[in-house]
């Protein structure tokens, strides 16, 4: 059933949008986790200047768009949603933007270049059926 214009304005059931917003809360903050943890200090690491500063420019500027969803989480109680559905939408549209802004950006800059390199350090794919004594 589509959503009519009374159905926007109004918000889910409490319940409901706790658990979106769970949902959404521990997938950004386990993606987050493994690229700072994990993807951007390899990159840095890896004696390519040219990567280590297009990982470092990305993770300063990841900072920022977590920061800002740490404030929005915060900030959006769900007393504040309920007396506040617009508002609430407005800013949960204005992160989701700035989280798509930024994923088609590593899509299109960061992972192509990231590839390239680890492709040239894997080793050789072993031939099937060949026996190594």
């Amino acid at each position: 059933m589509p959503l009519t214009q009374e159905m926007r304005r109004l918000p889910p059931r409490p319940t409901e949008l706790a658990a979106v917003r769970g949902m959404f809360r521990d997938t950004l903050v386990r993606h987050l986790k493994c690229e700072d943890w994990a993807l951007y200090p390899r990159l840095q690491t890896k004696g390519e200047p040219v990567l280590a500063e297009l990982a470092a420019r990305f993770v300063d500027e990841m900072g920022h768009i977590a920061e800002a969803f740490e404030a929005y989480d915060s900030y959006w109680t769900q007393l504040r949603v309920e007396a506040d559905w617009p508002g609430f939408c407005a800013e949960t549209r204005a992160i989701l933007t700035a989280l798509g802004d930024r994923i088609a950006r590593e899509e299109s800059e960061l992972y192509p270049v990231a590839e390239t390199l680890f492709k040239a350090e894997a080793p050789p794919p072993r031939e099937r059926g060949r026996r190594v004594a």
